[in-house]
């Protein structure tokens, strides 16, 4: 075998390598991105595909099973269209009633079997307002850290 036939195989073998990993690992990001509405409504069109959607946290919906690491819960959105929602998984950390979950799964009989499960806290996210901004107060922090020696 010559140096170019063992160049060009080798070469060769690293793309299909490549293309192997990333048509196995982009299925999820093939998805669709829907609202809870849309599931609801056009149901059968999105029965057993890949989707994401979101929505907040229904009150007292969440049944945690720790020793099957079974997550079941409800999410609504701004409407009240609720969708029902079971994770085989870990529960996150702030899983609680003021959170905006979002969810990457597939839907099925009318459920949202999700593979992924993140939650969100708007509040915890927000800025300040501008408006509201004093740099007299940032001063004396300033003033007070320097005092410290910090």
């Amino acid at each position: 075998m010559t140096k170019n036939t063992k160049v060009i195989l080798g070469g060769c073998a690293v793309f299909l390598s490549i293309m192997i990993l990333l048509i196995t690992a982009t299925p999820a990001s093939s998805g669709s991105e829907i609202s809870i509405l849309e599931a609801k409504i056009n149901e059968s069109q999105y029965e057993g595909r890949y989707i994401t959607t979101e929505g907040f946290l229904v009150n007292g919906s969440v049944d945690w099973e720790p020793d099957t690491i079974e997550l079941r819960f409800t999410l609504e959105d701004e409407d009240g269209n609720e969708l029902d929602v079971y994770h085989h998984g870990v529960r996150p950390d702030n899983f609680s009633d003021d959170v905006i979950v979002i969810v990457h799964g597939f839907l099925n009989d009318g459920i949202l079997e999700a593979e992924k499960v993140q939650t969100r806290c708007p509040s915890a996210y927000e800025g300040e307002d501008p408006d509201n901004y004093d740099p007299d107060f940032h001063r004396e922090l300033l003033r007070d850290d320097k005092e410290d020696g910090s």
